[in-house]
């Protein structure tokens, strides 16, 4: 009888998970005919007159109406782009005329409001001080995907300053934005800080996103949120026009439903930058096209590193983790286990460098705003968030004001701290590990499961795996590894400088071979979890 009883419990759980998703999803969200489309699907439809550029903008732009503004109200979005039919219909023109851009023509797109558009939208990084801020030109990353044909139907929200502002902050959360929810189940949190960006991909309100991560700001609303999420190499795509934390650490990616479309999206969006010396090194490296390493079966013969520091924080996602290394073994993978990568002073030295290069970026991004910048400095800033009624409402600016007190960028700690930050993080850790392994890239689970949203006590972290690759630089992949509680869990590919194309061969096989990513149903909250 012992037996009997959990499972029982088990097929009940999922009954009530069942009704409650078809109850919520039927009072509250209409049909949409692109619902889990592909690039690929998107692009096959458009060869054969199936619908238009503009029928397709138009349908996520009444889903983002529908969904965002109205319904669930998940506050994932920003603001939309008034000029986005305008760009559809001029790129159904294009195509009628046998001009194709390139691989994004006609793929709606959304960007962290942290990255610059020259056009009717503002760059605010979620912070009142820069609300209704036009910058003076396109970042390069909103320039390339015009280049190559995407549409750009909007502004994701996101944890203001990409969340380094100060303590107990609540993922998704900005001033201008609001509270991003989580799609799965409205009452957890998105985790950031690329929050809207997550949420709109896994909610279908977009088909690709673009978001930024200096640690974990792209990996971890990826998996809280069911998606695929790519950290690139830095260096790989330019951070220009974007408001930054890091000039060692910052880098933006594409985060999307399927590696094959965030494949698509990278590939878009690389090349060499003159407004940012990072790229000059991707010079001979990077790629414009990633697809052709989309191949199954790559799994086999490949020796991957369990990076297992997190294992016993979190038994069930321990369990899912295992399920996933059992996998990857019985499709030809040795799987060796890690339990340290790089010497714990790391995180110590990225903080400190962080702050010497917050404050000089931003007072860098502000200068690029011209004389109608909002705030002129991060001194300026400190003081509009002491006058505002809502900034400091929730949690307080204490790293902008530690960030204040540094000197600047030729100081002796700083320069002290980089130098050994990068050495104990590449040469002697991720680079010294791989290599005494043998190994072709490092996995480990992405995160736990999407806490409750408390904008009292701010958020609650429990399992993370960004830190190694996010210090270093390097690439990171995360995919859906399966759910705990109906909450998406990811697993994660990293390894070494500029190979992306190695981890997306092994993160495609693995995802082909799963196949764990569900749309989510927008329950209010979990069934079994008492009322409130």
């Amino acid at each position: 009888m012992k037996k009997i009883i959990p499972i029982l419990t088990a097929i009940l759980l999922a009954t009530l998970l069942s009704c409650n998703q078809r109850t919520v999803k039927k009072e509250l969200v209409p049909e949409f005919r692109f619902e889990e489309y592909t690039i690929a699907q998107l692009q096959e439809g458009y060869a054969n007159g199936d619908f238009t550029i503009t029928d397709v903008v138009q349908a996520y732009l009444d889903r983002i109406q529908a969904i965002d503004d109205n319904g669930p109200m998940l506050n994932a979005i920003i603001e939309t782009n008034p000029d986005a039919l305008a760009i559809a219909a001029q790129l159904d023109l294009e195509l009628k005329e046998g001009k194709k851009r390139g691989p994004m023509h006609g793929v709606p797109v959304l960007l962290k409001d942290n990255i610059d558009t020259h056009d009717q939208m503002a760059t605010t990084a979620g912070s009142r001080a820069l609300a209704g801020s036009h910058p003076l030109q396109d970042s390069y990353i909103a320039m390339k995907l015009r280049e190559a044909g995407a549409v750009i139907i909007g502004k994701a929200n996101l944890s203001e300053w990409a969340n380094f502002r100060g303590n107990l902050s609540s993922s998704g959360w900005s001033g201008v934005g609001g509270q991003t929810k989580n799609p799965y189940v409205l009452d957890r949190n998105p985790c950031g800080s690329s929050s809207g960006s997550g949420v709109a991909v896994s909610a279908n309100l977009t088909m690709i996103a673009i978001g930024t991560e200096t640690n974990g700001s792209i990996v971890c609303p990826s998996t809280a949120n069911g998606i695929v999420g790519i950290k690139p190499t830095v260096g790989l795509l330019s951070r220009s026009g974007i408001v930054p934390i890091s000039f060692t650490q910052d880098t933006p990616g594409p985060m999307g439903r399927t590696v094959s479309d965030a494949a698509t999206a990278l590939g878009a969006m690389t090349g060499i930058d003159p407004a940012d010396s990072k790229t000059a090194v991707s010079e001979g490296k990077y790629l414009t096209d990633y697809t052709p390493f989309l191949k199954e079966g790559g799994l086999k013969g490949k020796r991957l590193g369990w990076f297992t520091s997190a294992r016993g924080t979190h038994f069930k996602v321990d369990t899912l983790m295992q399920h996933a290394v059992n996998y990857l073994r019985s499709q030809g993978a040795e799987v060796i286990e890690i339990d340290n990568i790089y010497d714990r002073e790391v995180g110590s030295l990225s903080f400190q460098v962080m702050l010497y290069e917050f404050k000089d970026g931003l007072n860098k991004y502000f200068a690029s705003l011209g004389e109608n910048a909002p705030v002129k400095s991060v001194e300026e800033l400190i003081e509009f968030n002491k006058n505002d009624s809502v900034e400091l409402r929730y949690y307080d600016q204490e790293l902008l004001i530690e960030a204040q007190k540094k000197g600047d960028l030729t100081s002796k700690e700083y320069i002290d701290a980089l130098e050994k930050m990068n050495r104990l993080a590449r040469e002697e850790g991720i680079d010294k590990v791989m290599k005494e392994h043998n190994l072709d890239a490092f996995i480990a689970p992405t995160g736990s499961p999407a806490w409750k949203t408390d904008l009292v006590n701010g958020d609650s972290y429990t399992v993370s795996s960004s830190s190694p690759a996010a210090v270093a630089g390097y690439p990171n992949i995360t995919v859906p590894m399966g759910f705990v509680d109906g909450l998406p869990v990811g697993i994660s590919f990293f390894g070494r400088a500029w190979s992306e194309p190695l981890l997306l061969e092994i993160a495609y096989s693995y995802e082909q071979g799963t196949k764990f990513r569900k749309a989510p149903q927008f329950i209010p909250k979990l069934p079994f979890e008492p009322a409130d």
